[in-house]
């Protein structure tokens, strides 16, 4: 009956992110999307967006005027020149997750000169790989700066895990560093995502920075 209750009180989301898993957080009393590496999510509402990072990036973006935000997961940053057609799976990469981002703001109401940017993640989590942290992090800070935004805090680096929870409506943030847990899982996660995703057949060119 509880839990029933609970879902009846999540807030509607915007039918485009539908297939993000959202669940009632007794511990904050607010609805919570938990995103995977790949996706973002963008609401209105008050509610939080939470996410586990390792080498991953996730960026928060808001327009504290407008009171709504969102929160992404990126794993490769890719060149500014290249394209990819196939939206579902754009993401994954940090030109189309911050574009899209971005792009879903200002579609519900966003202003640009307005953003507000917090960014987590970019450890170096994964043994005998190139590390793909550092330049996500890279990667973002560039990106962030040529699109001449406003980015407000950061916590980047690091050989851990992080666990990050967002309130676009306040802008608050809460974060973990995973520094004294067994952090396999995420250690294995990121490198079978990384070897998926570098492996997938994308449409147009996709490009790692060197």
């Amino acid at each position: 009956m509880a839990v029933g209750f609970e879902r009846e009180n999540l807030p509607s989301c915007w039918q485009e992110f539908n297939h993000i898993n959202r669940y009632w957080d007794k511990h904050t009393g607010l609805a919570t999307a938990k995103i995977l590496p790949g996706e973002f999510y963008v609401t209105g509402h008050n509610e939080a967006i939470t996410t586990i990072l390792g080498s991953c990036i996730s960026a928060c973006v808001r327009d504290p005027k407008a009171g709504l935000g969102g929160m992404n997961h990126f794993m490769l940053p890719i060149d500014n020149s290249a394209t990819v057609t196939d939206i579902a799976n754009a993401a994954r990469y940090g030109n189309f997750a911050m574009e899209q981002m971005i792009n879903d703001i200002l579609r519900n109401g966003g202003t640009r000169d307005n953003l507000e940017i917090k960014i987590f993640g970019g450890g170096r989590v994964m043994k005998g790989l190139t590390d793909v942290g550092k330049k996500n992090i890279q990667f973002v800070k560039e990106y962030i700066a040529m699109e001449g935004l406003k980015l407000l805090a950061e916590d980047v680096g690091g050989n851990y895990p992080r666990k990050v929870m967002y309130i676009p409506k306040t802008g608050k943030v809460k974060m973990k560093k995973l520094i004294n847990q067994h952090n396999d899982t995420v250690e294995t996660r990121d490198e079978s995502y990384f070897d998926k995703i570098t492996h997938q057949k994308t449409e147009g060119e996709v490009e790692l920075f060197d």
